[in-house]
């Protein structure tokens, strides 16, 4: 059952109000390295139920007047044609639309930093591409000993050798299409620069998780670890921060391991390093607005969970060696849960073992579980998903929404003429059949005006489902997870 434990409201003003002070901090200019997805961060708002995915974007907001955005992408990622997963787009296309995004929201983007240039050709086209458009394009160049030969870096060789970038804001917010692209580089590259003209500027780190003032063994922080199991990103106790001032945070291992040379790089930038440990360094506050943390726990086992049947389905498809999901299984037992934590499960697969057939199984928002299996018309998740809006509707489970006569003629065009081998309608058919219907029938009109209520609602089938059924969950803002299973012996899995 969903409930909030989580403050937005909260947040976006503590965000925004502790950033202006860490501005204050260094005289007025900040550059703030910021990780972690700016949009859509639907990580954060399934562990942090009441966060919104736009929630940082809207503390951004509240900053616009001071913050310009500098978007830093490696060279090297755009000659390699990098992806990101999510999104399905390489990283290049990514940054124009990071670039329409922060314009829609009236943010200022600065300009573009193509990072360890080399002359790559598919980054030259790309540079060329952006200031044909408009856009500002500064070069950062690879420098030999990166991170760790302190005296090169901090030289006219090293920091020296890159563009400087202008800005015209107090805050810089210094963004990326993906890990990885040298966003911290950037940040110390200018902080040489800046102390060279005799402007006072700052570095700040800004990353959700794994959450600073929480247990290192808090299931939020364990969630962040399964959503990185495919990388090697580790929690573990701030140690520094611990000898500093004898108070336990957490933070991950990466930022563990640069600090002794990040401190370095700021005592030869700045004759000192501002910072005692790499937690002082952030400026998260997601922390201090959870209200109800058993609430925030349990969302975060269930995001363990899930993340655990993905790594499995992504085993399935060929996608990954399956160790990940070994990893996430270990994450789940230091979390003391196991897959009954999410009651879909359980239910999904006893239905299907009742009928011997593919099954579904929706948690509504009240708790109650919706169970849905294929049939001649419909795939288990449609009629899961019909189900599910009957509750809802208050609609009795013997009415039919939609009419075998506006079925079959849909199942006609499908094989006949388009020439599918399914027959049985997906979810994304059924909405729009059940939007006709709508028209002329109230009780179609009201099982459709439920839709916005399966939002945050749990389903679990007990087959790998279609990327079209799986897009329409995602839309609807359900959380899926499948049975790393196909529903025929076939190869080739499409639509």
């Amino acid at each position: 059952m969903y409930r909030t434990g989580f403050d937005n409201d909260k947040y976006i003003h503590t965000q925004s109000r502790f950033i202006r002070e860490r501005i204050a901090q260094f005289g007025g200019k900040l550059y703030l390295e910021f990780g972690g997805k700016l949009f859509d961060d639907y990580h954060a708002s399934r562990v942090l139920p009441g966060f919104a995915p736009d929630s940082k974007i809207k503390m951004l907001i509240e900053l616009k007047e001071q913050a310009e955005i500098v978007i830093v992408i490696s060279a090297g990622d755009i000659e390699k044609n990098k992806v990101r997963g999510d999104l399905g787009i390489t990283y290049d296309q990514e940054v124009l639309r990071l670039i329409d995004a922060f314009r829609g929201f009236g943010l200022l983007v600065g300009s573009v930093v193509l990072t360890r240039f080399t002359e790559q050709p598919a980054a030259e086209a790309f540079r060329r591409r952006l200031e044909a458009l408009g856009v500002k394009v500064y070069r950062h160049y690879n420098i030999e000993g990166y991170p760790y030969d302190v005296e090169k870096i901090v030289s006219e060789e090293g920091f020296g050798h890159n563009e400087y970038i202008e800005t015209s804001r107090s805050l810089v917010v210094v963004t990326a299409p993906g890990p990885g692209s040298g966003k911290m580089a950037v940040c110390l590259s200018q902080l040489y620069h800046d102390s060279l003209r005799g402007t006072d500027s700052g570095y700040a780190k800004f990353e959700t998780f794994p959450i600073w003032n929480l247990p290192l063994k808090h299931p939020v922080n364990i969630a962040y670890e399964a959503a990185t199991a495919n990388l090697d990103d580790v929690n573990m106790i701030d140690p520094y921060h611990l000898d500093a001032y004898g108070v336990t945070t957490v933070n991950y291992n990466r930022d563990v391991e640069i600090f002794p040379v990040l401190s370095a790089t700021f005592r030869k930038i700045r004759g000192s390093c501002p910072y005692k440990s790499p937690t002082d360094m952030g400026v998260n506050m997601v922390g201090h607005c959870i209200f109800d943390d058993a609430a925030v726990c349990d969302a975060s086992k269930d995001e363990i969970i899930r993340r655990y049947y993905a790594a499995l389905c992504s085993k399935r498809k060929g996608m990954s060696d399956g160790s990940d999901a070994e990893k996430i299984r270990l994450l789940m037992n230091m979390a003391g849960i196991d897959i009954s934590h999410r009651s879909v499960i359980a239910a999904a697969n006893e239905k299907s073992a009742t009928c011997n057939e593919p099954a579904c199984a929706a948690e509504l928002p009240d708790g109650t579980v919706v169970v849905g299996r294929n049939s001649e018309l419909l795939g288990a998740a449609s009629a899961t998903l019909l189900n599910s809006l009957k509750v809802l509707a208050g609609i009795p489970d013997e009415t039919k929404l939609i009419s075998p006569e506006i079925i079959t003629p849909i199942q006609d065009l499908k094989i006949n003429s388009l020439g599918n081998h399914n027959p049985r309608l997906h979810t994304d058919e059924v909405l729009i059949a059940l939007s006709i219907c709508a028209v002329t029938d109230p009780v179609a009109k009201k099982a459709l005006d439920a839709l916005p209520l399966l939002n945050n609602c749990e389903i679990h089938s007990t087959v790998i489902l279609s990327p079209v059924d799986e897009n329409v969950f995602k839309k609807l803002g359900m959380r899926l997870t499948c049975e790393p299973i196909y529903q025929t012996k076939k190869l080739f899995h499409g639509k």
